[in-house]
């Protein structure tokens, strides 16, 4: 069964190329996959890096441009949907203006696809921060909204370090599979624990990045910021102790852990992420240097051919937006197994969601 798939939001492809990497065999061997169908976003770099790597053939099937304006109901028809709505609004770093905010109600528009399109299932994926956006108000609208189209939900915290992404990675993910199908999903049990985390060094070195590999420009650093980072030693950041006093940052008021941060070679990398700014873009283990958009882009789990089209500060922004590709292919790949009737191993949901009672949202874990 091939499950023709429009995603909303799309960025750069991250979570359709990990759909379109999870194929599955049923026992009868009918083969199980998902293809591109249509995707939308408004970021016109990112469409050009989803055409490029994606969808080369119909460049013309990617929508370009607001959300807003498209008709909805003339879209092509399709078996599964995905939107990992803006999350500028529900994010922990920002004024968190939740569904009040200029991107908080264009989860909508994904409602508005499924009540249109009715597909099989749909993901959407969202920042952790979405479930304390106006004290959890936010989180149970959306859920309710969802619900309502004729959807169960399996809304669940994903912490994608736990499923061999090298880098601590948290995300809030909600699968739906229409009432209909008496089919229920369940959260794939994780891969990874404590021992055998995929590193920031395994990330970076058990395969050396090719001399040719795209997006592979390195930073010009002020000497001074070449001077701190020698001194900031894996791990640390910008408010080590050990720092030379002219070394030292003058900031007043929260600092940001993030800042002048160098990675752990023995741990996953923390959250990449495409905000812009200085000292945010992620820094070397060894070399005192920030890191290139395809050592960002490694973290992330694209391989080394996916090439990300834009300047270099709009290929930083696509990389840190995206959903990891591997993490995206362990989800759908248990979601064809639902619909393959194969078992594999689960865990409980970080939540359960029951509209039907007084208080909806139950968290488990």
């Amino acid at each position: 069964m091939i499950f023709n798939k429009g995603e909303l939001f799309c960025g750069p492809g991250g979570l359709s190329l990990g759909a379109k990497m999870a194929e599955i065999i049923s026992p009868d061997g009918e083969i199980f996959k998902v293809q591109h169908r249509w995707a939308n976003d408004y970021d016109s770099e990112a469409c050009r890096t989803f055409r490029h790597n994606i969808c080369p053939d119909d460049p013309d099937s990617v929508i370009e441009g607001d959300v807003r304006e498209i008709d909805i109901d003339s879209l092509p028809s399709i078996d599964a949907f995905s939107f990992g709505f803006p999350c500028n609004d529900y994010s922990n770093v920002g004024e968190k203006k939740g569904i009040n905010g200029d991107f908080g109600p264009l989860y909508t528009y994904g409602v508005k696809v499924l009540n249109a399109h009715k597909p099989l299932w749909f993901i959407a994926e969202n920042v952790g921060g979405l479930e304390s956006a106006n004290e959890g108000e936010t989180f149970i609208k959306i859920l309710s909204d969802l619900e309502k189209t004729g959807y169960n939900l399996t809304p669940h915290l994903y912490k994608f370090h736990e499923y061999g992404v090298p880098q601590a990675r948290q995300r809030i993910i909600i699968v739906g599979i229409r009432k209909d199908l008496g089919l229920e999903y369940k959260v794939p049990a994780p891969t990874h624990g404590p021992e055998n985390y995929v590193t920031s060094r395994q990330a970076l070195e058990d395969v050396p990045i090719p001399l040719d590999a795209p997006n592979q420009e390195y930073t010009k650093h002020q000497a001074k910021v070449i001077e701190m980072l020698t001194h900031i030693p894996p791990g640390e950041n910008a408010w080590y102790q050990g720092l030379p006093e002219h070394l030292r940052l003058n900031v007043k008021g929260t600092k940001i852990s993030q800042i002048y941060k160098r990675l752990h070679p023995d741990r996953p990398a923390y959250t990449v992420t495409g905000s812009g700014g200085g000292g945010t873009h992620m820094y070397h283990y060894d070399s005192p240097r920030a890191l290139t958009n395809r050592e960002r882009a490694r973290i992330q789990t694209f391989p080394d051919t996916y090439e990300f089209l834009g300047g270099k500060e709009a290929v930083r922004k696509q990389i840190g937006m995206a959903v990891p590709p591997l993490g995206a292919k362990i989800i759908v790949e248990a979601i064809l197994k639902t619909f393959a009737g194969i078992p594999y191993n689960f865990v409980d949901a970080h939540w359960t969601f029951d509209d039907s009672i007084a208080n909806p949202l139950l968290k488990l874990k």
